[in-house]
Order: structure tokens, then C-alpha cells, then sequence
């Protein structure tokens, strides 16, 4: 713009509005351009061109800076990038540190007379007196100075009212320029995460490709193929699914391949662990509460199944409730009503149960410890999960995606060679994928080399504790679908304390029954047990582990739970050696 027609001395009023129409004709075009969808390198190239027709510059740039206020990227009038970068390298550091943390508009009328910032010394601007003056504004988004636009213009006066007036103008150009920069940086990290989340999905897809199944359940053995060609049966109707098998084997992830498959999969999947919560909270969570209901029920508050209302709730360890919580979770399966605790408006919900357990409900309803009735709301359609060891072709391929887990967790590559994997498809896994999970965890953090091999193995090491319960097993749950002959529970009832006949399972229409394919055979203990000294207990050692479970005992007064802390077990465990060792728990 020519000095003429930019007043340098106090004018009239009407000097004030053209000068003023001017500036707001220039910020209006100056925002159009910032509001197009073009790059940001563009866009600042584009503003600088207009601010030639309103200010009366030589040169301008704008540089931005990264997190660490590091020079990130320099855009000028110039048309060479190296141009560009020159000329903000030639600003004397003085003049831009002082823009930074001030966050304040910088103005040297001249240079040749400036003597604070460096402008006189500098190589770059040694000019004569009158030549070159400098403006620079910072580039401010949420108190925060992420660029500086610089320029060099004609010198002027010091006490000359257009230096002011460029000042004003630059500022508020630098403010618009500050809020889209934090748009496009925002639109930025969006679209760098949204291609990292979309790179993240096709790999699980790739990966549920590879293991023969969209739940993400690893693994493509005949039992495992069998159970998921279930799955996809019973999720296509509402009907109440009971999850079986033994601890470990995954029922979480089963129940949540129902949901995804069924027509509820875009409502919500809730779940609840019933045996950890006691039965006074188990019942405020599953039917939620009114304020004021009890001590430190301060607010209303909603249960589970309102917050799975159309939705799927499933409930892990059904068979630890009691008794007395049973009667009121039957009501709710049957009609889909319940009142919340200390409430008296009934609600209805419409959810699909899903449950899990793993223990012999039969066994428990013919000895009067679980109901008859609710069991049979709850069996209406048993899924029986197989334990690891029927499945030894999906070792490798769980064994793999842990290593993976473990890898990206704790930013490590390491890998296991064939040996290793060997070792793993001999073992018996009593804890099932969750033992196998752990080991591998276990065996990658204290693993010597990048390789995983036979060695690593605390089984390899004396150092496998779990190999106490390779003798003779019991399973928790009658063994998987129709192969479970009037022989074979003889032959269990032989080994284990008589029980009652358990009552006749609901049958199912024959299109919905999947017969289960014949599984590989489960590694005999003796004859894969790596370690002598462990494992001799698996092989029938047992007089010391007895002598020292009737001493716990009879220390914890017979309580299955205080010797079980005193040995550093489980309950389970505990109850579990009782009978292989045919103590007989006696009663005061």
C-alpha cells in the first residue's frame, strides 16, 4: 500500500472510517482464505499476498513451531523454501525470543538504529539509517505461542502513528491465523489416529482370518470350530445360554462372541462377576438402588440389567450365588421385572442372560444347594467350552498372539522357536488359556535372548508349580456335549464321592444341536512331565502334601479358606487335594 494513503499524523474522523473499511475489507478477505480447505502452507502463502495490498511491507514470513518451540516449518513471500528458512535465520534471535515469551507485538522503526535486539549488529540488516523497520506479532492458540509472522517494511518515525496501526492489523490477522492452525492441528491428530485405529482393525480382522473365526477367539482346532458354529446358532434368537468348562477356558470372550453375533451386538454387553461381591452388593448391582435404600446410598443408581436393557448382561460364576439370591434372580428371568433395593416401582427390562460356570450344577441342584427351577431357566442352551489340552493344535497360534500381546506392551520383538512350542503342545495346562497366557508372560519377561527356546521353560527349571494337579484331574463340569455314557460317570463316581443322579438336561430341537467332532487325544502327564523332581508329585507322591494338608486343617479348625491362606492356595485347590488324598473334612 503506498505511504500516501496510510495517514502519519492524527486525522479527521472520516481519514479514521476509510482507513478502518480498509482493514475490515482485509480481514474479511483474510478469513475467507483462512476458512478454505486447503493445506496450511497454502493458506498462510495466500494471507501473506493479501496483507501486500494493506500493509507496506517488503518481505514477510511465518514461522511455527512444534511442541518443544523448535523452528518447525518457515512459510514467506519468498517462492524458495531456502529462501524462506535465510531469511528468518537472518532475524537476530534477540527479536524473536523476546516476541516468544512476551507474548507480545515487537516493533523496530529502524534498524539501523536499533541497539536492543540485535538488528544493528547483525550481518543481514546493516542498512542505512531510514531504510528497513521490523514488525512482528506472535502466532497465540490457547495462551500459547506456536508461531511468529515477521516482516520488514519501509523505516518510519518513532513516535508515527502507522506503526501502531500495522501492529493492530497484524495482530488480529495473527489471531485468525492462530485459531485455524489449531483447527488443522486438531483435524491433524484426528486423522493420523483415526489411520492408526483403522490400521489396528485390519489387523485383527487379518488376524481373525487367520485363526477361522470374526470374535477374535484364537484358534482353529475341530472342538474349537465346533463350539463357534454354536455360537453363531444360538445368537440368533434371545434365548438363555449357559456357558460350561472349566476355569480358564475363555467363557468371557464366548459370551461376548454371542452378543456381537446376535442382532443386539450395536446395544450394550454388560457383564458381572457374581462370585466376587457379596450378596448384599450382588443384589444393589444387578437391580440397582434407591436413594436413601441403605448406608451410603446417597444417589439412585442403576443396575445391571437396566443398564444392559435391550442389550446382553452376562453373569460369570452363577453357580456361587446363594440360595436365598437365587429366588429373586428366578422372578427376573421369568417375567423381565424387578423393583430396584428399597424401591417399590416395578421396572421391566428386556435382556438376554447369558451365564457361566464351572462347577456341576447337576451335582449342586441334586444336593439342594442350587434350585432346580432356576437351573433349568438358566440350561436352556449349554455351551460346553473345551479345555486346552482338547485342543493342542491351538497352542502355537494362542502361544503366538500372547507373544504379541507381550511384545507390544512392552515394546520388545521376541520370538519363539519350534522347541519352545514343542514344550508348550506337551503340556496339560490344567489352568487352560489363562495358565497358558501366564506362562508365556512369565517365560518372555526372565527369557535370556530374543528367542524363546525349550530352556526358558520354568518347566525346564524345576519351576513349574502347576504340575501338582496333572494327576488325574477332575473336571469341574461334566465333560464336553454327547459323549458323557452312563460308563463313564460310573467310572467317576468310582473316583470321586457317590453323588446323586443329576437331573435329566432340557432337550433342544435336533437343527440346533451341533455334535462335537472328535478332539485330539490329551498329553498322559508321566509321559510329558519335563522335570523329574516336580512332577513327582503328578505321579503319586502325595504323602507329604498329606500330612501337611491335615496339619493346615487342623490348624485353621477345618475351614477350607483359613487353610488355604495358610498354604498359599485357592479354597478350590484346597477341597481339590482333600479328595485326592481322601481326607474327610470334619465337622464341629
Amino acid at each position: 500500500m503506498p505511504a500516501d494513503h496510510i495517514p502519519c499524523r492524527p486525522v479527521s474522523m472520516a481519514g479514521q472510517s476509510t482507513w478502518a473499511e480498509r482493514a475490515l475489507f482485509g480481514l474479511h478477505e483474510i478469513s475467507k482464505i483462512l476458512c478454505a480447505p486447503t493445506e496450511t502452507s497454502g493458506i498462510i502463502k495466500s494471507v501473506l499476498t493479501v496483507l501486500e495490498n494493506f500493509v507496506d511491507m517488503n518481505n514477510a514470513a511465518v514461522v511455527l513451531f512444534d511442541d518443544a518451540e523448535h523452528n518447525d516449518t518457515v512459510i514467506s513471500t519468498y517462492a524458495d523454501p531456502t529462501a524462506a528458512k535465510t531469511y528468518f535465520d537472518s532475524m537476530p534471535e534477540q527479536a524473536i525470543g523476546q516476541i516468544v515469551t512476551s507474548q507480545q507485538p515487537l516493533l523496530v522503526p529502524d534498524v539501523a538504529r536499533d541497539s536492543r535486539y540485535g538488528f544493528a549488529k547483525a550481518p543481514a540488516w546493516e542498512v542505512g539509517p531510514g531504510r528497513i523497520g521490523i514488525i512482528g506479532v506472535p502466532i497465540i492458540s490457547r495462551e500459547q505461542v506456536i508461531g511468529v509472522l515477521i516482516l520488514d517494511r519501509p523505516a518510519i518515525a518513532a513516535d508515527s502513528v502507522v506503526g501502531s496501526i500495522d501492529v493492530s492489523l497484524l495482530s488480529m490477522v495473527a489471531g485468525l491465523m492462530g485459531q485455524m492452525l489449531r483447527l488443522h492441528r486438531l483435524v491433524q491428530r484426528d486423522r493420523e489416529r483415526l489411520m492408526k485405529d483403522v490400521a489396528h482393525e485390519r489387523k485383527i480382522l487379518t488376524e481373525d482370518e487367520d485363526s477361522g473365526n470374526d470374535f477374535g477367539i484364537v484358534g482353529n482346532s475341530p472342538a474349537l470350530r465346533a463350539v463357534l458354529k454354536k455360537v453363531e446358532i444360538v445368537a440368533r434368537s434371545n434365548v438363555t445360554v449357559l456357558l460350561r468348562g472349566e476355569s480358564g477356558t475363555g467363557k468371557e470372550l464366548f459370551a461376548r462372541a454371542i452378543h456381537m453375533a446376535s442382532p443386539r451386538q450395536n446395544r450394550p454387553f454388560v457383564k458381572l462377576n457374581c462370585a466376587a461381591l457379596p450378596e448384599s452388593v450382588l443384589e444393589s448391582e444387578l437391580f440397582g438402588h434407591e436413594k436413601g435404600a441403605f448406608t451410603g446410598a446417597l444417589n439412585q443408581r442403576k443396575g445391571r440389567f437396566e443398564l444392559a436393557d435391550g442389550g446382553t448382561l452376562f453373569m460369570d460364576e452363577i453357580g456361587e450365588i446363594s440360595p436365598s439370591f437365587q429366588a429373586k434372580l428366578l422372578r427376573v428371568l421369568q417375567d423381565g421385572e424387578f423393583e430396584r433395593v428399597g424401591g417399590t416401582r416395578t421396572l421391566k427390562v428386556n435382556v438376554r442372560i447369558v451365564t457361566a460356570t464351572n462347577r456341576n450344577l447337576e451335582e449342586a441342584v441334586s444336593k439342594g444347594r442350587f434350585r432346580a427351577d432356576l437351573y433349568y431357566r438358566l440350561s436352556v442352551i449349554p455351551i460346553f467350552l473345551p479345555a486346552l489340552r482338547e485342543r493342542i493344535s491351538d497352542i502355537p497360534l494362542l502361544a503366538d498372539e500372547f507373544l504379541r500381546r507381550f511384545n507390544e506392551s512392552n515394546h520388545m520383538d521376541l520370538s519363539i522357536d519350534p522347541t519352545g512350542l514343542d514344550v508348550l503342545s506337551a503340556c496339560y495346562f490344567p489352568g487352560n488359556v489363562r495358565e497358558l497366557e501366564n506362562c508365556i508372560r512369565r517365560t518372555a519377561t526372565l527369557a535370556q535372548g530374543a528367542v524363546i527356546t525349550a530352556q526358558d521353560f520354568a518347566c525346564r527349571s524345576d519351576g513349574c508349580l502347576s504340575s501338582i494337579f496333572w494327576r488325574n484331574p477332575t473336571p469341574a463340569v461334566p465333560p464336553v456335549g454327547p459323549q458323557l455314557t452312563h460308563d463313564s460317570v460310573e467310572t467317576v463316581e468310582k473316583d470321586d464321592a457317590p453323588a446323586p443322579a443329576a437331573p435329566a438336561m432340557p432337550s433342544l430341537p435336533v437343527d440346533d444341536v451341533v455334535e462335537t467332532p472328535p478332539v485330539s487325544p490329551a498329553p498322559d502327564p508321566a509321559a510329558t512331565c519335563p522335570s523329574s523332581s516336580v512332577c513327582s508329585a503328578a505321579q503319586g507322591e502325595w504323602s507329604a502334601q498329606r500330612e501337611e494338608l491335615i496339619e493346615a486343617m487342623e490348624t485353621a479348625g477345618w475351614v477350607q479358606a483359613k487353610a488355604a491362606r495358610i498354604l498359599g492356595l485357592t479354597p478350590r485347590q484346597i477341597g481339590y487335594a482333600l479328595r485326592k488324598n481322601g481326607i474327610s473334612i470334619k465337622k464341629f
